[in-house]
């Protein structure tokens, strides 16, 4: 199916073999996103309060960081530099004009045949993008 931008810009889906969904077009002016490496904080914070097995699990530190970010006066402040990205993965794709497609989009928001896909992570590929779907 094709999908037509605000700036007339057209791009197709084309679902393969495998219920993938192929995303091709003009993609010059265009932004993506990676998901977030929490390795080096979290093994920080694991360095520096981690004792006698009071240790928050990796995903109760991610949501007391996000929850304290921007509390320049809270202790998890020093573990927000740490975060980095994950620089081999897609997790995001916008070009201008659009459409926004990020991992957990339900793609029958773009065509009915693409109902019950939800991509579950985006590769690049010559000339677009392929949204691996679930």
């Amino acid at each position: 199916m094709e999908y037509v931008n605000r700036y007339n810009d057209t791009y197709t889906f084309t679902l393969d073999e495998d219920n993938n969904i192929l995303w091709t077009g003009a993609f010059k002016w265009c932004r993506f996103g990676m998901p977030n490496d929490y390795t080096k904080a979290y093994n920080q914070y694991l360095d520096d309060e981690c004792y006698n097995d009071h240790c928050m699990t990796l995903e109760e530190f991610k949501a007391k960081l996000h929850k304290h970010m921007h509390d320049t006066d809270h202790k998890m402040r020093k573990y927000v530099m740490l975060v980095g990205s994950v620089k081999n993965k897609i997790n995001m794709v916008d070009p201008s004009g659009g459409p926004y497609i990020a991992v957990g989009a339900n793609m029958r928001y773009f065509s009915e045949e693409f109902k019950g896909l939800v991509v579950s992570d985006i590769e690049s590929i010559d000339g677009g993008y392929k949204l691996i779907t679930k």
